[in-house]
C-alpha cells in the first residue's frame, strides 16, 4: 500500500471510530442546518477534526479540502479532499448508510481514494494505476452490458429543488429503461457500490468535490467510466456525475439527456 493511503486509511478509520461511538450513544448529536435540508452535528466536526490532525502529522505542508472546514493552503501538487461523514442525515436518523471519503489530488489528478464504512467495517481502496479493493480484496466493477438490465443508483437534488423538474424527468426515464432505481443518501458510498458492481451504474447532480473524487477514482480503477452528464471531465468543478460499466455508460447518459 501506498504510504500516502496508509494515512488515509489510518485517518478514515480513526473517523469512523468516533462515528460508531456516536452512534451507541444514541443521540445528541447537536445538529444543525447549514442550508435546506443540509445538516451538520457535532460529530462531522469531531471526525474531520481527527483526520486532518493525522494527515497534517504525516504531511504538514499538504493542502486540505473539507466540508466542514473549507479549503487550507498547502502545497499545490497535494490536495486532501476530505468528508468526514457522507450521509450526516442517515447518521441522525439511524439509517445505516453512511461513511467517511477521503480523495487525494495530486497534480489535478486524483491519486488515493478511500471510503470507510464503520457500520459494515468494510473499506474501500484505490490507487492511480494500482486498483481498487474492498478489504485488500480486488473488486471490478460488474458485467452488466444493458441499461435494460441494470440497477442504478441515485441521489435527489435537496439542497437546489430549482433542479427537481429536470432531475424528475430523468429518474421517470431511468425508472422505465432501468432494472431499478435506488436512492440510499451517501453519495460516496453508492459511489464504492457501482466500483465493486452491487450497483451498475449511478448519477447525481449538485455534489460537491468531496462526495466524489476518493469513488470516481475507485470506479475507474475498478475499470468503470466516470464524467459529468454530458460524460466529460470537469465533475469535480460541476458537481454533476455519471459513472457506470462501460458498457452501459453511453446508455446511461442518453438516458440523462
Amino acid at each position: 500500500m501506498h504510504p500516502m493511503l496508509n494515512i488515509a486509511v489510518r485517518a478514515a478509520r480513526r473517523a469512523g471510530s468516533i462515528i460508531n461511538r456516536a452512534a451507541l450513544d444514541g443521540g445528541g448529536f447537536e445538529v444543525r442546518a447549514k442550508q435546506r435540508n443540509d445538516f451538520v452535528t457535532r460529530v462531522d466536526h469531531a471526525a474531520e477534526e481527527a483526520i486532518i490532525e493525522i494527515v497534517r502529522k504525516a504531511y504538514p505542508d499538504h493542502a486540505v479540502l473539507a466540508e466542514e472546514s473549507g479549503a487550507s493552503a498547502g502545497r499545490a501538487e497535494y490536495q486532501w479532499i476530505i468528508d468526514p461523514l457522507d450521509g450526516t442525515t442517515n447518521f441522525i436518523h439511524g439509517f445505516p448508510q453512511y461513511c467517511v471519503s477521503i480523495g487525494i489530488r495530486h497534480r489535478d489528478a486524483l491519486a488515493h481514494g478511500v471510503i470507510y464504512d464503520p457500520l459494515k467495517n468494510e473499506l474501500f481502496t484505490a490507487s492511480k494505476g494500482r486498483g481498487a479493493f474492498l478489504n485488500d480484496r480486488r473488486i471490478r466493477v460488474s458485467k452488466c452490458t444493458r441499461l435494460g438490465d441494470a440497477l442504478v443508483g441515485t441521489g435527489f437534488p435537496f439542497k437546489e429543488v430549482s433542479r427537481l423538474d429536470v432531475y424528475t424527468r430523468q429518474l421517470v426515464n431511468l425508472m422505465k429503461n432501468s432494472a431499478g432505481v435506488r436512492r440510499a443518501g451517501a453519495a460516496a458510498l453508492d459511489l464504492a457500490y457501482v466500483a465493486c458492481g452491487r450497483l451498475d451504474a449511478f448519477w447525481e447532480t449538485g455534489l460537491s468535490a468531496w462526495d466524489m473524487a476518493a469513488g470516481a477514482l475507485m470506479i475507474q480503477e475498478a475499470g468503470g467510466l466516470v464524467g459529468d452528464l454530458k460524460g466529460e471531465d470537469g465533475y469535480l468543478e460541476s458537481g454533476e456525475i455519471a459513472c457506470a460499466t462501460p458498457k452501459v455508460f453511453t446508455a446511461l447518459l442518453e438516458a440523462l439527456r
